[in-house]
């Protein structure tokens, strides 16, 4: 069996790759249209959908980008091969506009089986979102931004190249039952199987630029369609009630916080998703003494329904998870220390109904009237009722990272 390609047939490696990008294909299209389903079902007005359906959502789209992945690196090797081999001669090169429509075909797929992953590919890298890729490496990629704005564009190229794939496919196929069918000729026979009694086809003149040429028209239309439709902008983001909550009132302080952020890393299917609160406000009394012992007190309040969680973000605010419309604030309140070796803030987290203590070491560096501040705490959302219909840590993780960091001025 040859490896190599000839003027009559395709060698080995060229027969396996195509075979194996056909099944992967045929897998991964019905796998993207019932994860879309299953996401549609649980982000859907007045949906109010339980743990387990998010999981199963999560769980659907992380195998649908895991054989996305796979599939764009057969590709690349897929081009690769193509490029540094002999293509089989046209068995028709007297059918000119057999040979270009069959040649353009051609270009559509190898072009598109490369970009339909490679968008979603980027688009997962710019969002944040409870699907992980499941492979060590790949949730991010270099010079892809966290940008809400690069992933609604990329989620969109998405759609619109794989429609491209598909009828290129449904052509492809045509194409070669047409010929196996009607024309009778070794068309489907030389990507089946190694046969050396295969003749030779006679060297036609080919124009090699007004196919890819024609591909190239194709994909542009395609996008331009999209872009009438919209597909590439933003969509806004909702919170768990449909409307934003009010902006928390400031709370009065001894130190004013100048900048800050809080945020929250959670654990899903094994990849770290980090979350943002846009809206705390914080009390701040603090002395800082000579020697270990008390150092003052703080109280933050949080609203729950300003947390960007990425994709999910309302799905996160829902009754199963923060149920941010029932319990729109959390409040903690603790009392702070200085140790040995730095400070620690020892108090009572009140969120989503619960009350647990909750112990947060921060690191603190002042100068003058000017503090800054960093801090990391581990909460078990169990004890807060977050998330109680997933019980398997390998679905979500049971502890949640808790991270501030702020500056803060001593009176304002």
């Amino acid at each position: 069996m040859g490896l190599h390609n000839t003027a009559a047939q395709y060698g080995s490696l060229a027969r396996a790759l195509h075979w194996l990008t056909v099944l992967m294909i045929l897998a991964i299209i019905p796998l993207g249209i019932v994860a879309n389903d299953a996401a549609h079902a649980v982000r859907a007005p007045g949906a109010t959908p339980g743990a387990q359906d998010l999981a199963r959502a999560a769980m659907l789209f992380s195998l649908h980008k895991t054989l996305g992945v796979a599939i764009f690196l057969t590709a690349l090797l897929r081009v690769a091969w193509a490029v540094a081999q002999p293509k089989p001669r046209p068995l028709h090169p007297d059918r000119r506009v057999e040979t270009w429509l069959a040649e353009t075909v051609h270009w559509l797929l190898y072009g598109s089986i490369l970009l339909v992953p490679l968008a979603g590919w980027v688009h997962h890298a710019a969002t944040t979102g409870f699907a992980p890729i499941l492979w060590p490496l790949g949730q991010s990629l270099p010079f892809v931004p966290r940008n809400d704005a690069l992933a609604a564009l990329t989620a969109g190229l998405h759609v619109v190249l794989e429609r491209v794939l598909v009828v290129a496919i449904l052509l492809h196929v045509a194409g070669a039952l047409k010929h196996h069918l009607i024309d009778r000729d070794d068309t489907l026979r030389r990507m089946l199987a190694d046969r050396g009694d295969l003749p030779v086809p006679p060297n036609g003149q080919r124009n090699r630029l007004v196919a890819p040429l024609s591909a190239l028209a194709v994909w542009a239309v395609a996008v331009s369609i999209g872009g009438g439709l919209g597909l590439y902008s933003p969509a806004g983001r909702s919170a768990a009630s449909g409307a934003p909550a009010p902006a928390l009132a400031p709370l009065r302080s001894d130190w004013q916080v100048e900048e800050g952020l809080l945020s929250i890393t959670v654990t899903q299917l094994g990849s770290a998703v980090e979350g943002r609160f846009a809206d705390w406000t914080a009390a701040i009394r603090f002395d800082d003494p000579a020697a270990p012992g008390p150092a003052g007190q703080v109280t933050v309040q949080v609203s729950i329904p300003s947390l960007a969680l990425g994709s999910v973000s309302a799905q996160a605010l829902g009754p199963d998870f923060l149920d941010a419309e029932r319990h729109a604030t959390a409040t903690y309140e603790a009392a702070l220390f200085r140790r040995e070796a730095g400070y620690v803030a020892e108090g009572t987290l009140e969120l989503n109904g619960n009350q647990m203590p909750l112990t947060l070491p921060f690191a603190l560096t002042i100068d003058g009237d000017r503090a800054v501040m960093t801090g990391q705490a581990t909460l078990d959302r169990r004890d807060y009722g977050i998330g109680d219909g997933i019980q398997d840590e390998n679905t979500l993780a049971f502890a949640v990272q808790v991270s501030v960091a702020l500056t803060a001025r001593r009176g304002g």
